[in-house]
């Protein structure tokens, strides 16, 4: 099976990377969403979670080629891996993401820049690597990486609640070679690619919008994880601040309905990208494509 799907927006030529699979709690992922119904969408396993993509962007872009989050990586240990049900090995090189770059002609010495959603283990765990030395190395070593400051900052602070999630072995070794590029609120970053703060989830997760001739594309990230998530109140109970995630998706469907953007959506297993389609019942989708399909879904 096909690890990418490519699309344009515009004249960008863009690819959803397929970096593997992890499992989370599938109550945890709906917080007050009640399983009766959230089980409709997403079968949990014996251990009640639910699988979940790993889905990252590469954009081609004039300024170099930009990665939009890098997944989990592999520097940690199988207690860990077994723990999160994370499969994400790779066939041609480390990781399934080393791979799926492969697949689309680019490696990852070739990545000018990566721009993380936000710096939880499954979104930044492959900006770094572990050498055979034991040493961490950057991952994409000719690549400036971008985050919000108050993201980074959030991280370093984190708390009993969220510290399972910040992993300073992910983060502190782009600091350490000078690599950051830190922004502070919404943001233009290369022409037709900007970033959008869409808190919530956590207070500075950003989402990546790239516009191209007239057409429009966001990189949900979590603010919206899965197609599960469309409903304004499906909100993951992982959220810091879900009012705030609610308030966030009513202003990205707005705009979203009005300029028939194409989300990409990060960890759904099977739908790579669709856009959105009002009805008389609630917000649904169209012209989706699935994991593996070379054409949307009509």
């Amino acid at each position: 099976m096909s690890l990418t799907h490519t699309f344009t927006v515009g004249e960008l030529r863009c690819h959803t990377l397929e970096g593997g699979i992890q499992r989370l709690d599938g109550g945890a992922m709906f917080g007050v969403v009640p399983r009766p119904l959230w089980e409709r969408r997403a079968t949990p396993d014996a251990r009640h979670r639910i699988q979940l993509a790993l889905r990252c962007l590469l954009i081609e872009h004039p300024g170099g080629l930009v990665l939009v989050d890098t997944g989990i990586g592999d520097k940690d240990d199988e207690k860990f891996r077994g723990i999160y049900g994370i499969e994400n090995r790779g066939v041609l090189g480390r990781t399934q993401l080393d791979d799926a770059l492969a697949e689309v002609g680019h490696a990852a010495d070739e990545v000018r820049w990566v721009l993380n959603t936000h710096l939880h283990f499954d979104h930044a765990g492959g900006d770094t690597v572990r050498s055979a030395a034991g040493m961490l190395d950057l991952a994409f070593p000719n690549a400036t990486y971008v985050v919000q400051r108050g993201e980074l900052a959030f991280a370093r602070l984190a708390n009993e609640r969220n510290r399972a999630s910040y992993l300073p072995d992910n983060f502190e070794p782009v600091d350490r070679a000078g690599r950051w590029q830190l922004v502070e609120g919404d943001a233009g970053f290369l022409p037709g690619i900007s970033l959008r703060v869409t808190p919530g989830h956590v207070p500075f997760h950003q989402s990546v919008v790239v516009r191209s001739a007239g057409e429009t594309a966001i990189f949900l990230g979590d603010v919206v994880p899965t197609t599960a998530h469309v409903p304004l109140a499906w909100i993951m109970g992982y959220d810091v601040e879900p009012l705030r995630t609610l308030e966030s998706k009513r202003a990205l469907y707005a705009e979203a309905l009005a300029g028939d953007w194409l989300l990409v959506f990060e960890h759904d297993p099977r739908v790579a990208t669709a856009r959105l389609d009002p009805g008389a019942r609630g917000l649904g989708l169209r012209d989706v494509t699935t994991v593996g399909d070379t054409a949307p879904v009509r």
